[in-house]
């Protein structure tokens, strides 16, 4: 079983919650436009827009999950060891309470056993991403290779994923929005 991860960027958990609750937690839509998917840096259109409904800025990701593997990404461009606590993420999906220690309360239903998830990443985590000088992608991107999560992956096939991050990175901060991550199994 595979775990399917995609970014995306936008205004608050809040925004986040009423496009899901839409959907049902279903994936989000993406778009691209005028800050929508281009690298212009800019925030006309690229974040939640009510009128959609669920369309966000973003990028699919699969199996890049936020503590883990964007965290080592995080770690290589701030040339600093990866640690478990390194990208901070805060629940924003199911909005049910969580579970307590003995697991989900309404068992195999429960939303916070069968996902899907949505965390919203700290402000340190976009600002690493979109604080990268293009100059220090590649050799960040080399060392990002080298977690043995990618399994010896070629940094070049890694490179156009983390430039999609770290555009939407900086989208994120030039518009005064957050990171989101949505998880499914």
């Amino acid at each position: 079983m595979g775990v399917l991860t995609d970014y995306f960027r936008a205004p608050d958990a809040a925004a986040v919650a009423r496009a899901l609750e839409l959907t049902g937690g279903a994936r989000p839509e993406f778009r691209a436009g005028p800050g929508g998917g281009s690298d212009d840096g800019g925030s006309e259109g690229g974040g939640f827009d009510g009128d959609i409904g669920r369309a966000f800025d973003g990028v699919e990701a699969k199996r890049v999950d936020p503590g883990v593997v964007l965290g080592q990404l995080v770690a290589a461009i701030r040339a600093e060891p990866w640690r478990v606590d390194l990208v901070a993420e805060v629940p924003v999906w199911p909005t049910t309470p969580p579970p307590g220690p003995d697991g989900p309360a309404g068992g195999e239903d429960d939303p916070w056993a069968t996902g899907p998830w949505v965390t919203e990443l700290d402000e340190a985590t976009r600002d690493a991403l979109a604080g990268v000088a293009d100059d220090r992608i590649p050799e960040a991107v080399r060392r990002w290779a080298e977690a043995e999560e990618w399994d010896g992956a070629d940094p070049t096939d890694l490179l156009p994923l983390a430039e999609e991050l770290i555009a939407l990175a900086r989208r994120a901060r030039a518009a005064g929005e957050r990171l989101y991550c949505w998880i499914c199994l």
